[in-house]
């Protein structure tokens, strides 16, 4: 999933450069100047600091001290519309799915138009067993040319759709994803896996293969590295289906991945 941004303060006003406006006065009460974090009211400060440290305690796991900082910022300003997104992300996380939708909603009730905000939703929709609902916030997330992370986006409508088996619409959003940030993993990962499901296993190796390029082999889950070796038994190539299988096993012996190695169960 994609964290939320912290809200910027920061605007430019227009300067006057000597010579070049009409009307632009030499004297210094007249000059147009920035903007700064120093302009900022005490309440915005206070939903900031709030804010990056909400983020900062969420990617490190503790919820609950995260679920306060938002609080905190929230009741400094009721109508922030990022802060009702972080703390339906960190419901999610907590397994509170109610509230987490109840928070998600609100906020892209204040900020209908926030890409960042449709692509979280979309996510929590997609995790929910909601797909068909979630694809269309991802195109929304899409079309808005302001999105920074379209490919995160591209990526999870095109896992999304894998799950509802809508092969032609997986390949489509991830292919999306792959021309903007190739070296995902995710992405590479996932198409290999539409082209599993088509059949197309030469295909589907040559995105498997990237994965010794953009992935670190001990990141790799057990059921990335069960669908490489059974793309390579599919492909007849017993060298690299061993060369998988011991990563399986360094990695993930225990798994029921391993297991269905064992047991040759690559029909299964």
């Amino acid at each position: 999933m994609t964290f939320l941004a912290q809200r910027s303060r920061l605007s430019l006003v227009a300067l006057c450069v000597a010579g070049a406006l009409a009307g632009c006065a030499s004297s210094g009460s007249n000059k147009a100047e920035l903007t700064t974090t120093s302009d900022a009211t005490a309440v915005q400060r206070k939903v900031d600091i709030r804010m990056q440290l909400a983020i900062g305690y969420f990617q490190q796991g503790q919820y609950s001290v995260a679920l306060d900082e938002v609080k905190m910022a929230l009741a400094a300003d009721p109508n922030y519309a990022d802060g009702y997104g972080m703390r339906g992300l960190i419901y999610q996380q907590m397994g509170e799915i109610a509230l987490a939708e109840d928070n998600f909603v609100r906020a892209r009730k204040l900020a209908p138009s926030n890409p960042e905000l449709d692509n979280n939703y979309g996510s929590f929709l997609c995790q929910t067993g909601r797909a068909k609902e979630a694809l269309p916030l991802f195109d929304a997330a899409l079309k808005n040319r302001a999105y920074r992370s379209p490919a995160s986006a591209a990526n999870n409508a095109g896992s999304c759709a894998l799950k509802i088996k809508d092969y032609a619409s997986a390949e489509r959003y991830l292919l999306q994803a792959l021309q903007l940030t190739p070296d995902l993993p995710a992405t590479n990962t996932n198409l290999a896996r539409v082209y599993v499901e088509k059949g197309d296993y030469v295909r589907a190796n040559f995105f498997i293969t990237r994965l010794n390029k953009v992935a670190k082999m001990e990141s790799l889950t057990a059921d990335v590295l069960w669908l490489a070796i059974k793309v390579q038994h599919k492909l007849g190539d017993k060298d690299a289906e061993a060369g998988w299988a011991t990563q399986l096993r360094r990695h993930h012996a225990g798994s029921a991945e391993y297991a269905a190695y064992q047991r040759g169960a690559f029909d299964e």
